[in-house]
């Protein structure tokens, strides 16, 4: 999965010093990143390509994390108030002609690893930073701490801490078979397993079983933990599941949700290719015959 990146380590601390030359740049722009690709190889601008014509950017950048022994550090137009943007797109400015801006669907397939799941979860906490400019109690800008990732207010004295939406990945299951579901009105047209956000008061056991009932309308049993994936794309920490159907198999599809509901043997499974998700990977690990294990 996009997050299994051994050997390299990767390290969330909040540790904030000032970037050196090899540091990588994550610049934002419109919610897409600044990057290059040869082949499917994804390369990110130092810091050394970037301060040609700003100067100031060493000062400006945010710390995000780090990589082994290498920094990531945000940059975004306008998040720090008079920070100054070049006239031209950098692009132009650092003489890098193949560096584009980067949709983060790309983080899906590009390579290292490591380098793609440092872009997801640079994206990740830029929409985080991006959406509590401004305190929600009160409308006042919010401000940085420099002790821990933290937004404060000043004026009401407000705390925000990055929040994470927990949600669950389920494979159910009817002896040899498993169900694979495809999303109603959304891009990704891929087969997929029931998934849902955990709603406030309830267990993610709980969850289980009203998502399953909500968009399939099949009650189950045997709910079992399988493993957990952060998940950016979404902003989302994902924790997997199998059950097994409690009852009848009929399937009542929510057609709001899903476009595709329908049950597979094991060794009729389409799935044939392992991918960054927890999905993919349950899905090929039913195939395997493993059962969960």
């Amino acid at each position: 999965m996009i997050q299994d990146i051994a050997p390299h380590l990767y390290r969330n601390e909040y540790k904030p010093q000032r970037p050196g030359k090899n540091s990588y740049g994550m610049y934002f722009k419109e919610g897409k990143l600044l990057a290059k690709t040869v082949g499917d190889e994804i390369q990110y601008p130092t810091f050394e390509e970037l301060e040609s014509g700003n100067p100031e950017i060493y000062e400006r950048a945010r710390y995000l994390f780090t990589i082994d022994d290498r920094g990531f550090y945000l940059i975004e137009k306008g998040m720090f108030g008079d920070f100054p943007v070049p006239s031209k797109d950098l692009e132009e400015v650092t003489g890098c002609g193949s560096y584009r801006w980067l949709d983060k669907e790309a983080f899906r397939s590009v390579r290292p690893l490591h380098l793609a799941f440092a872009g997801i979860t640079a994206y990740q906490l830029n929409q985080w930073y991006q959406s509590h400019r401004f305190c929600g109690r009160c409308g006042k800008p919010m401000k940085h701490d420099s002790a821990e990732r933290m937004m404060f207010c000043e004026t009401c004295h407000q705390m925000e801490y990055p929040k994470i939406c927990p949600a669950v990945i389920v494979g159910v299951t009817n002896g040899n078979r498993l169900l694979l579901t495809k999303y109603a009105g959304r891009k990704f047209k891929s087969y997929a397993l029931v998934a849902g956000f955990a709603e406030i008061g309830e267990t993610i056991e709980d969850t289980v079983r009203r998502e399953v009932m909500e968009e399939v309308g099949l009650k189950v049993k045997n709910i079992t933990y399988y493993k957990s994936q952060p998940w950016s794309f979404t902003g989302t920490l994902l924790f997997g599941f199998y059950c097994e159907v409690d009852g009848s198999p009929e399937i009542v599809l929510d057609e709001k949700e899903l476009a595709v509901a329908e049950w597979f043997e094991r060794e009729e499974i389409p799935v044939t290719e392992r991918t960054v998700s927890l999905t993919n990977e349950m899905i090929l690990c039913f195939k395997a015959g493993k059962n969960g294990e």
